[in-house]
């Protein structure tokens, strides 16, 4: 299960450089596109510029939870901070809905009144934004496929791209054939298209941090393989979630036989945990059919513990 490995394919500093160079490219094109929006009166550029602005800013959150996220775990936070980059996905992913969501309400807007484009200048300097945004989506490509933090900042980065595009054909077309509507129709699919996949990929971000069950592996076999170990009889009050990203733990109580040798149970079923599932973060309590439950003993009744007789 490589999923629950701590390595990674991208060295964590060379990763933060990256991040840093996509920020410094979209504050450097956000000014440009301030100055260019000035000296033409162009309202689009200042927009797009606001747009940039905002990839500028997610991509820093995604570094801000990079850095968090690395730090080593104490009292406080005894699982240490690893959720951080969570956090910073789930802040992303609601900006992109929001923006979704607005796209779709001006898409609606301009179907009702058709806008003009004031001129060329905004067609090329669209053009230059999409290559900045090319720039950015190569430096965060490889890193987003490992990391639900960084994929929330690069998908930022795909919606702008996607502007960019719409700006380019829409104006070239309303520019060359006067034909306005197509610029609130491509507005509309991509706003569209944000929103199938921010939702698809916000979804396990959710799951991690409400403490669910990882897709991988499976909690039926997990339990079904526990159970087939000698000298278990049964288990219980099973727990198997997402510390982070990249690390999954999985607690149970096992009910063992009387007469068997709780330390070596304990080892051969962790050994087997590791090697056919990849959990490395176990937690086991033992106990016997006469002794019952701890929990249940101390009233504190889970729902997961069954009631005997």
């Amino acid at each position: 299960m490589g999923t629950h490995h701590h390595h990674h394919h991208i060295d964590p500093q060379s990763g933060d450089r990256r991040v840093i160079w996509a920020v410094a490219v979209n504050l450097f094109l956000t000014l440009a596109q301030i100055v260019g929006g000035v000296i033409s009166g162009s309202l689009a550029l200042i927009a797009d510029a606001i747009h940039n602005f905002s990839d500028a800013i997610s991509l820093i959150i995604a570094l801000l939870a990079r850095r968090i996220a690395r730090r080593p775990r104490d009292d406080s936070m005894t699982f240490g901070y690893g959720r951080a980059e969570m956090v910073a996905a789930l802040v992303n992913y609601t900006t992109l809905f929001v923006i979704a969501f607005y796209l779709i309400a001006e898409a609606v807007m301009r179907m009702m009144d058709p806008p003009g484009v004031e001129g060329w200048i905004v067609v090329i300097v669209a053009g230059i934004a999409l290559v900045v945004d090319v720039v950015t989506a190569m430096l965060t490509f490889a890193m987003s496929r490992q990391s639900l933090n960084i994929r929330a900042a690069f998908l930022h980065n795909v919606a702008d791209a996607l502007g960019s595009v719409a700006v380019i054909v829409a104006g070239t077309l309303i520019l060359l054939y006067d034909w306005r509507l197509i610029d609130p129709l491509v507005t509309l699919g991509i706003a569209l298209y944000i929103l199938w996949h921010a939702g698809r990929d916000v979804m396990p971000v959710i799951r991690i941090l409400m403490l669910g069950s990882p897709a991988a592996p499976d909690l039926q076999a997990v339990r079904d393989s526990v159970r087939d170990e000698d000298g278990v009889e049964d288990l219980h009050h099973l727990h198997l979630w997402q510390i982070d990203e990249h690390r999954t733990a999985f607690e149970a109580h096992l009910v063992v036989q009387t007469e068997a040798d709780f330390a070596r149970v304990t080892d051969r079923v962790k050994a087997m945990l590791a090697d056919r599932f990849g959990l490395r973060h176990v937690t086991l309590e033992l106990e016997t059919v006469e002794s019952g439950c701890a929990d249940r003993a101390s009233g504190g009744l889970s729902r997961e513990v069954r009631p005997t007789g």
